[in-house]
């Protein structure tokens, strides 16, 4: 009786229509009244509810730094946090690009991320076809071999790789960023495996038809691999630009200095002006804003597929 009556109330609408419910209404008044359906819809919301409260808490330093950024520079570090300021200060927006050059700063930061994820997706991408397409003795050897330099932690060559710098007097300029950062490991591995997943059939297709291996690479792999070109021209525009260590040891002068190094001057020896900090910190974080959310359908999807294939 109880199955009876559920049938006619779902049925209802179509009968004060003058409409008789079809297979497919039928089988969704089935699915929402059978207990998997109803098991799998409590589990969504679970997983939802989790990921809202894991998205709350990732935002939180984000509202705190905006939030600062509006105070007083002695309400910043109130105890209990004071998450409104009782009054908004708009000025410190206004006020740092006289306090610093954040201009010169910003421009500084944008060439040295433009110019470096140019060459990284470049070189990385090349790399990537020969260790993924092009076949010769030793390849897998010697792809292992470089990516193992992933592991070495950059302290442990940072000292020999600044006198090298210093006797080639690229120091203090942006050439010795650009020369040690214009090849990375971790963006040839993340485009060898976005390629494994293109068939090698094209590239064999290409050869016959008489293209060259940068033709092949050109023509053919390249506009198949949007995603990742994405993927990696973001997350090394993201690593350029938050870089503090390169610009600190290889730039001394003022006018070379990127946003990360220009905050540093509202620190000083005995106190710090937090609430410039956050502000020019909230100032640096939209250009990145800006480009992920341009690029995030890229970005997931390089992501996604670049570990379909090992």
């Amino acid at each position: 009786m109880t199955n009876m009556a559920e049938d006619l109330k779902a049925e209802a609408p179509y009968a004060g229509a003058g409409l008789a419910p079809t297979p497919e209404d039928r089988r969704r008044t089935q699915e929402r009244r059978s207990p998997r359906a109803q098991k799998k819809r409590t589990a969504d919301l679970v997983i939802y509810g989790v990921l809202v409260v894991l998205v709350a808490a990732l935002m939180v330093p984000f509202i705190w730094m905006v939030s600062s950024s509006l105070k007083e520079n002695n309400q910043v570090l109130t105890v209990p946090i004071q998450w409104i300021p009782s009054e908004f200060v708009w000025s410190n927006y206004t006020d740092i690009w006289t306090r610093i050059p954040m201009l010169g700063y910003l421009q500084n930061s944008l060439y040295l991320a433009v110019i470096i994820t140019f060459l990284q997706v470049l070189t990385g991408s090349l790399a990537a076809y020969g260790f993924s397409k092009v076949r010769f003795p030793g390849r897998d050897v010697l792809f292992l071999a470089y990516i193992g330099t992933i592991a070495v932690p950059w302290q442990a060559y940072m000292v020999p790789q600044y006198i090298m710098m210093q006797n080639l007097g690229l120091t203090n300029s942006f050439n010795a960023l650009i020369l040690l950062q214009a090849f990375g490991a971790f963006g040839v591995f993340l485009m060898r495996q976005y390629y494994m997943t293109i068939p090698d059939e094209l590239c064999e297709a290409a050869r016959i038809d008489g293209l060259s291996e940068y033709g092949i690479w050109a023509r053919v792999i390249l506009p198949l691999s949007k995603p990742a070109l994405a993927s990696l021209a973001l997350l090394t525009f993201v690593n350029v630009w938050n870089d503090y260590m390169g610009p600190f040891i290889y730039l001394t002068s003022n006018r070379l200095w990127t946003v990360q190094l220009g905050l540093k001057s509202f620190v000083g020896q005995f106190d710090a002006e937090y609430a410039m900090i956050m502000t020019g910190s909230v100032i640096s974080v939209i250009p990145i804003l800006a480009i992920f959310l341009l690029g995030q359908r890229y970005f997931i999807q390089g992501l996604a597929t670049s570990g379909m294939k090992g």
